[in-house]
C-alpha cells in the first residue's frame, strides 16, 4: 500500500514536471527572448508544480497512467487560482 502511494506520488511529480517544462517552452514562445526568465522563480515555480503533482498523483494513485495524468492537471488548479486572484486586484 504505501509502495503504490509513493510510486503514485513519484509519477505525479513527473507530471507536474512535464506541466511546468511545457509552461516554460510557453514563456519562450509568446516571448521570444523579450522577457528575461528570472532563475529563482523558474526553480520555485518548478518545485511547486512537482510538489502539487506529487500530491495529486498521491491522492489519485490508481495507475501510473492515471498518476501523470493528475499530477499534469494539478498545477492547472494554482494557475486559475492564481489568475482570478490578479484579476481581482489582490497580490499574492
Amino acid at each position: 500500500m504505501t509502495e503504490t502511494i509513493l510510486w503514485s506520488a513519484f509519477f505525479g511529480l513527473v507530471g507536474g514536471l512535464i506541466r511546468g517544462l511545457i509552461g516554460f517552452a510557453k514563456f519562450f514562445r509568446r516571448n521570444k527572448r523579450e522577457q528575461k526568465l528570472k532563475l529563482w522563480s523558474t526553480i520555485f515555480s518548478a518545485l511547486v508544480a512537482a510538489l502539487v503533482g506529487a500530491v495529486a498523483g498521491a491522492l489519485a494513485g490508481t495507475t501510473w497512467k492515471t498518476a501523470i495524468l493528475v499530477g499534469y492537471a494539478g498545477t492547472d488548479l494554482i494557475e486559475s487560482l492564481y489568475k482570478i486572484k490578479t484579476k481581482q486586484g489582490l497580490e499574492i
